[in-house]
């Protein structure tokens, strides 16, 4: 099923969901690998659940997010995964009524027949986006019978006993990698312990233990990355970095690779960076309606900074990432100077700090400025050096995008004069401040609803942030979640959550960055929870 470029321009530029410039642009970069909804995606243009929703009333089909359902396992495998994966179809419910099926082509009526006669059942036809059915898609993983994790379990047991010239090292680290990328996994952790290593993977901010790898193997192992990421396999005193990619399902995962001497040993962490799967989008950050507007007002303009600020691994380089894709057309000269570059965007000009050749961020930067830049990202501002350079650069006619490791937004201002720039230099230069944190969400396969009456939640919750966010009730209907396959057994699952601080110089900021400090204090001792 293809919709013509003509359908898609009545479809969002008539309503006004994009504009005619945008559009156009996108039919421009589009191409057969590229199609067209994949553009406007890739660029924020539009969410994925907006387009579907479009595209299914279109099409005449009701709209359904797998993202959003409980699909039971007897259900989901009425239909072969083999046959799921071609056809792109997730079967996701099942009543009296028949059977309900979710495909990226509900018009395929073959393909409908076929699941009918195979199920015995009714079937009801329903649209879900190509993102959407990709990520069902991984729910077979999650409920084979073997699980993926046993499978290593048996292949590193195996490798243990057997000769050491048969240890299938090779197959070891690429079933690590790929069980780490089918749990969306952002590092994998590798630490050798008096008796035995352990492996961890850090999903959803949380770190799990996944498998422990026999003694003998560890250094194996560990020879095994440092081959793979072209380090010295001799130097074992001394933390090493470097990087690999590897191909998984159709995706090319870049890995970055830290190592690092420790009393037991080498330890080893991953960082597994997926530019397709995993990047983020605006709409994926949390943040309301108002926001959003700011953030765009600021990086529209055609000088100024936008800063991402928060903690390590909150999300800031993602949504710089994210606002990069929708600036990158072909009008525009953007660089970036990173440390390291953590995804290849085509068209960017992309700089890596390297320290024995002097390439820091502030000379990096300087050469960046003899490029003819119309855009340049600045991976962080580390000191008074690249802060002079990136506010001086914002001054003459440059937008400059940058991260900054702070608290909240407030502090982004003591942290910049601290680097020795002016007062009004910072209120000047400065378009946007995003102020972001990532936390954990209730996952919505698992998700029940319990009651809680206010003296319960006032044990955790200070009576005037009650006050203020509920109002007057007694008992409260909250959301938690039971734990299932598709969370971990956790009953969360990670998101960034964003304020933005804007105008600096309207003084607009005050409320925002008020709310945003009781709203990041509170979320902690709610522990997840949703009101209703």
């Amino acid at each position: 099923m293809e919709l013509t470029t003509d359908i898609w321009h009545d479809l969002l530029v008539g309503p006004g969901h994009i504009t005619e410039a945008n559009f156009k642009t996108a039919v421009l970069e589009a191409t057969a690998a590229r199609p067209l909804p994949e553009i406007l995606l890739d660029k924020g243009l539009i969410a994925d659940d907006q387009l579907g929703q479009i595209v299914a009333g279109h099409l005449g089909f009701p709209f359904v997010r797998l993202t959003q359902a409980t699909i039971l396992p007897e259900v989901l495998h009425i239909v072969p995964e083999v046959v799921a994966t071609r056809q792109q179809v997730i079967a996701f419910s099942k009543d009296k009524t028949g059977l309900k099926v979710a495909l990226v082509d509900p018009t395929n009526k073959e393909e409908l027949e076929f699941i009918a006669k195979k199920s015995g059942d009714q079937v009801t036809a329903y649209y879900a986006t190509p993102r959407d059915v990709a990520g069902a898609l991984r729910r077979y993983e999650k409920d084979i019978q073997k699980s993926f994790s046993e499978l290593l379990t048996e292949e590193v047991t195996a490798a243990g006993q057997g000769p050491a010239g048969e240890v299938p090292l090779a197959k070891i680290v690429d079933l690590i990698s790929e069980y780490a990328y089918a749990n969306k996994a952002s590092d994998i952790h590798i630490e050798p312990r008096a008796k035995d290593s352990l492996v961890r993977f850090r999903i959803d901010g949380v770190l799990h233990d996944i498998l422990n790898i026999p003694k003998n193997l560890h250094d194996q192992v560990v020879t095994r990355i440092k081959v793979l990421a072209k380090l010295r396999t001799d130097e074992h005193l001394s933390a090493q970095d470097g990087k690999l990619q590897i191909k998984i399902e159709q995706d090319k995962v870049d890995i970055r690779v830290s190592i690092v001497p420790i009393v037991a040993g080498e330890k080893i962490v991953m960082r597994l960076l997926s530019s397709h799967t995993r990047q983020l989008f605006l709409t994926d950050l949390g943040m309301n309606a108002a926001d959003l507007a700011k953030v765009k007002a600021g990086f529209n303009k055609p000088y100024g900074m936008v800063l991402a600020t928060g903690p390590t691994g909150s999300g800031k380089t993602s949504s710089i990432y994210a606002i990069l894709t929708i600036l990158n057309t072909r009008e525009k000269n953007i660089a970036s100077i990173e440390d390291p570059v953590e995804y290849d965007i085509e068209g960017i000009n992309q700089i890596q700090v390297n320290a024995k050749t002097n390439l820091t961020f502030a000379h990096g930067l300087r050469s960046i400025l003899r490029q003819d830049p119309d855009i340049i990202f600045v991976g962080e501002i580390r000191d008074k050096e690249t802060a002079g350079i990136a506010v001086n650069s914002a001054m003459t006619g440059h937008l400059v995008l940058s991260t900054l490791h702070t608290n909240n937004a407030a502090t982004t201002l003591p942290r910049l004069i601290d680097m020795e720039i002016e007062p009004f230099l910072i209120a000047s230069t400065v378009n946007t401040i995003i102020a972001q944190r990532l936390v954990r969400k209730i996952c919505e396969q698992c998700r029940t609803s319990v009651k809680v009456t206010e003296s319960v939640l006032a044990k955790t919750v200070s009576l005037p942030l009650i006050k203020k966010y509920l109002g007057s009730k007694k008992e409260l209907r909250l959301y938690q979640g039971k734990g299932c396959a598709v969370c971990h057994q956790t009953g969360y699952v990670a998101v960034v959550e964003a304020g933005v601080a804007g105008d600096l110089a309207r003084g607009h900021h005050h409320r925002t960055w008020r709310d945003l400090s009781e709203l990041v204090h509170l979320e902690p001792r709610l522990h997840g929870r949703v009101f209703h």
